[in-house]
């Protein structure tokens, strides 16, 4: 019999509650809070911290980040991998505001093979507020859906594809569309090209009574901004035989571009999950 060949695991796992670079009211450079990045060889890491106030622009009251990733303990499973941010009562400038807010995002690459199992278990809002006023989101969780068959990359996913380009579609199917929200999803992934990157989000559609316009995911405040609701970026690289040996996923929470009453760019709630193998 063959000698069996000998695989070693890279562990990729980062995990931080908000971050960004604000030009007004004041300028000033959010570095990223509670930062934790796993070690490539495993393990455990979290950071706690409380009570950040950025004057008064952004708070919370209390986060914590943990990265974390083994070897499963279950016959047949493979390698582990978790990173999770979860910020507790932001609040910005008082018009974003929420209890909770949690992403998560969980893989299991397999020991024969290189395309990872994705979850985003856990991942939520609490009681997201704009200006006072409930968002209603319609969340879909499984929007990578299920591990492609014979390690092809999720870029080449029927199922996958569909769900993005319904999303996509939904969002191409306002009036007044604002230009960088068009060029960001105006084109629709396909099967043939396989693309390297694509952009998608956990949330279909936000709905609410509160000052502004919703275009799927994305919400115009008139004087606050513009924001992006979970947005996933799905990047596959290194790619042989038609199978990407490397794969990521980011989820940002809460992406901010505020104009008006300030004006920067803040991330909330993000993560970056999955290593690679050798060979």
């Amino acid at each position: 019999m063959p000698e069996e060949i000998h695989r070693e695991h890279f562990y990729h796992a980062e995990a931080t509650a908000l971050e960004g670079r604000l030009q007004l009211p004041l300028v000033q450079e959010i570095k990223p809070q509670l930062y934790a990045k796993l070690p490539e060889r495993g393990g455990y890491l979290s950071q706690r911290g409380a009570d950040y106030r950025l004057e008064g622009v952004i708070s919370f009251r209390a986060a914590y980040t943990q990265v974390a990733g083994n070897l499963d303990l279950k016959p047949e499973h493979g390698w582990s991998t978790l990173a999770t941010a979860a910020i507790e009562n932001l609040n910005v400038l008082d018009v974003v505001t929420a209890d909770r807010v949690v992403a998560q995002v969980s893989t299991e690459h397999p020991l024969v093979g290189y395309v990872p199992k994705v979850t985003f278990l856990g991942t939520r809002f609490e009681n997201l507020r704009i200006a006072g006023h409930p968002v209603n989101l319609e969340m879909d969780l499984n929007v990578l859906g299920a591990k492609p068959e014979n390690d092809a990359p999720y870029g080449s996913h029927p199922g996958f594809l569909q769900r993005v380009a319904g999303q996509f579609e939904r969002i191409a199917a306002n009036s007044g569309l604002p230009g960088e929200v068009s060029e960001r999803y105006n084109r629709l992934p396909s099967s043939a090209d396989a693309p390297e990157s694509i952009e998608c989000s956990l949330v279909n559609q936000a709905e609410g009574s509160f000052p502004g316009r919703c275009f799927g995911h994305v919400i115009e405040v008139p004087d606050f901004g513009r924001i992006y609701l979970a947005t996933v970026r799905l990047e596959q690289s290194d790619f042989q035989n038609g199978v990407p040996k490397q794969t990521l996923i980011k989820l940002t929470m809460i992406e901010l571009k505020l104009g008006c009453l300030a004006n920067g760019l803040t991330g909330v709630g993000q993560t970056v999950v999955n290593g690679h193998t050798k060979p």
